[in-house]
């Protein structure tokens, strides 16, 4: 059976890595995957990571599985760091999470529950978008159309065009937006464009489904979180992968999160059920070292405000080197 099977060319980019790792040559240079490297050509570890780490090997007693949904605490400090600790909508109750392997595991959670609410959904993704949404989503079912987005002449975003193209958006669609640092162009809505996807969002009854992997690298944690924070307060469903791979460092250690906002407590309930039974399918259990990471930070105010400078030092020392 298993001779019938061809060898696959290797993913563009996971490929190219392999060979620079492979590569004697010292002064190369890896562009290939999206992670921070310091000026050592370092992946490092962020300090309020492993103050987090040590407390955490010193207080473990148990290597069990973690609940289903994930590590309570990591749940709700994520809810409080992309929507806000003020959101009325978690006020409300109206909002519910799943505990996922990475943005990754976030996506695909995403894309089961749109394929049990909507059969025959269509997804409008950006052109260009992350080149994984495709078939990270489509591995569901899911059928897809683009809507423009990016204009190379002046380095921006095609706004008139995305309005366009996104006025055959109808109810029960889905359309993909990127929360901020657009990958991979890294042209982003202005909160006032926001707000008009707002509009037609209500007024066309699509769903927005936003990816956020990259909140805090842009203008800030609250800056780069608003537009999203914008539609939560305007629409009764919103769907969000979140990740905290790129902002914590802890790229492989799989802490992601699908987060639902609902119309009410009672649906905000049945979608942790329904995300419980997608993630049984697809993964089982969710990994745990990265969202206890995560979750401690999250919910300790000393190591919060330590990330929070690490995380600023981080982004200037990115821009300084881009300007």
């Amino acid at each position: 059976m298993l001779d019938k099977l061809e060898q696959l060319p290797a993913d563009p980019i996971l490929g190219l890595a392999a060979v620079c790792r492979a590569d004697p040559n010292p002064q190369k240079v890896d562009l290939t995957v999206g992670i921070y490297m310091d000026e050592q050509g370092v992946c490092p570890v962020f300090d309020a990571v492993q103050h987090a780490q040590r407390a955490l090997v010193a207080e473990e007693t148990s290597k069990a599985y973690m609940p289903p949904a994930g590590d309570e605490a990591f749940n709700q400090g994520i809810q409080r760091l992309v929507l806000g600790s003020d959101s009325p909508a978690l006020r409300d109750g109206r909002v519910s999470s799943v505990q996922t392997p990475g943005g990754c595991g976030a996506l695909r959670i995403g894309a089961e529950i749109i394929n049990a609410a909507t059969t025959g959904a269509r997804v409008w993704v950006s052109d260009p978008t992350w080149p994984v949404h495709i078939p990270l989503l489509g591995s569901v079912g899911l059928k897809f159309e683009t809507y423009r987005y990016y204009e190379p002449a002046g380095h921006g975003v095609d706004f008139d065009g995305m309005v366009a193209d996104l006025k055959a958006a109808a109810a029960g669609d889905v359309v993909l937006l990127h929360g901020c640092c657009h990958n991979p162009c890294g042209a982003d809505l202005s909160l006032q464009q926001w707000g008009v996807i707002a509009d037609m969002a209500e007024r066309q009854g699509f769903t927005p489904f936003i990816d956020i992997a990259y909140q805090g690298l842009g203008d800030g944690l609250d800056q780069d979180a608003a537009g999203l924070r914008l539609l939560v307060s305007r629409l009764p469903e919103v769907i969000i992968a979140a990740s905290c791979s790129k902002n914590m460092g802890l790229y492989r250690e799989r802490a992601g999160a699908a987060i639902f906002v609902c119309r009410d407590g009672e649906n905000a309930r049945a979608l942790v059920s329904q995300g419980l039974v997608a993630a049984r399918r697809v993964y089982s259990m969710p990994p745990a070292h990265g969202a206890l990471l995560a979750g401690r930070i999250l919910s300790d105010e000393v190591l919060g405000e330590l990330w929070r400078i690490e995380l600023v030092a981080m982004c200037e020392r990115i821009n300084g080197l881009r300007n």
